[in-house]
């Protein structure tokens, strides 16, 4: 961003991004997850009693299965429940899908260092 000459310094948007870490760090260090086998993959049910976890997860889930929906062959879905939000992912590979589990999931493909700095940037990726 600061060595690239294009970059449209009044879309950068930084508070955005530490918003989204924020997100993150609720979802991963604080969501309670239950994982359920699911015909050809699995269901994640991320929760927490706590609003801001809540809202967070929320957020997180829905913006992975619009950007990561087909991604590795993957059916992805998002429904939200009490608390939080259930994540089912489905494919060809159901063992590998369940021995991910819920955050490696978040994790698979290689879109997060261009996911921060578009939002760092203002483009706002994941709809955040």
């Amino acid at each position: 961003m600061l060595a690239d000459p294009e970059t449209d310094w009044g879309r950068v948007d930084i508070e955005a991004l530490r918003q989204h870490l924020i997100d993150m760090d609720n979802v991963t260090l604080h969501a309670r997850v239950a994982e359920r086998d699911s015909p050809g993959g699995a269901r994640f049910e991320a929760t927490s009693d706590d609003p801001a976890v809540t809202a967070s997860i929320r957020a997180m889930v829905r913006a992975h299965v619009a950007t990561m929906n087909g991604v590795e062959g993957w059916t992805m879905s998002a429904e939200e429940i009490p608390g939080g939000s259930a994540l089912t992912v489905t494919g060809a590979d159901a063992q590998k899908i369940r021995a991910l589990g819920f955050i490696g999931v978040l994790t698979v493909g290689a879109h997060h260092q261009a996911h921060h700095l578009a939002i760092a940037t203002g483009d706002a990726m994941h709809g955040h």
